[in-house]
């Protein structure tokens, strides 16, 4: 089985840590505060909200932090957020999957479609790119959770598609509407699991380079920092030397 791919759910990052990792936090809480105003305030009753929650502790979130965005979707006063789904391309023909948490619906359209636009991106209309991506469940352990050969017969008892395993650990995908099922399974042959969450994982990759790569790397860069968006998600085909490359520039 062969599965998970460093490109596949592709968030690139830059600038201070501390500034990223307050907007991450930011985007983290409001997600949980979503699932628990949709559903049970209780993560165990909830599967939405306890993947959202594990996202967090997998990001280093304070429980205190966790604690008070599960409160505020209790309070009568808690935003409505929308989920919406935008999808374009990129420079380079690349396929880009944006998915963003909204209140003001008319707000985020335009700044997502502006910022393609100034990127050398354009909007499409939904679904103009989906079809080259495929929504999956996907669970990542540590590698002390166990050798390839342990975690590879857990991932196929417990109905997983495909398992792949790096220098980061072990990459379980399974079908999207299986991830509580075979997390769950996971969970009881191999211990809590680092993340759990579903992802656009691409059918085919697009390579770019030079300036094309640049620009997409800043159209990724620009829509991340967009309050309202969750993640973005791209179909590019990058190596190593490229992306560390970047990371230095």
């Amino acid at each position: 089985m062969a599965g998970h791919s460093k490109w596949a759910n592709i968030q690139h990052r830059k600038g201070k840590q501390d500034a990223a990792r307050s907007k991450l936090f930011s985007k983290l809480a409001k997600e949980i505060t979503v699932a628990a105003k949709m559903g049970d305030p209780d993560p165990d009753k909830n599967p939405r909200l306890r993947l959202a929650v594990k996202e967090a502790r997998a990001s280093s979130m304070p429980r205190d932090v966790i604690d008070r965005a599960i409160k505020k979707s209790q309070g009568g006063d808690a935003e409505t957020y929308e989920s919406i789904r935008y999808e374009g391309y990129g420079p380079g023909g690349v396929a880009v999957i944006v998915e963003a948490l909204t209140d003001n619906r008319n707000r985020t359209a335009s700044n997502v479609r502006s910022t393609f636009g100034k990127n050398g991106g354009n909007l499409g209309e939904t679904n103009s790119v989906a079809f080259q991506f495929e929504r999956v469940g996907e669970i990542h352990y540590a590698l002390s959770a166990g050798d390839a050969d342990k975690v590879m017969e857990a991932a196929i008892e417990a109905g997983a598609t495909d398992v792949e395993t790096d220098e980061e650990g072990h990459w379980i995908t399974c079908e999207e509407g299986e991830l509580g099922t075979v997390s769950a399974a996971l969970e009881a042959s191999l211990g809590e699991s680092e993340t759990a969450k579903f992802v656009w994982r691409p059918k085919v990759t697009t390579p770019v380079e030079g300036e094309g790569f640049e620009r997409l790397m800043r159209l990724v860069e620009v829509l991340e920092d967009d309050d309202d968006v969750q993640s973005v998600t791209t179909n590019m085909e990058a190596s190593d030397e490229q992306m560390a490359a970047y990371a230095e520039s």
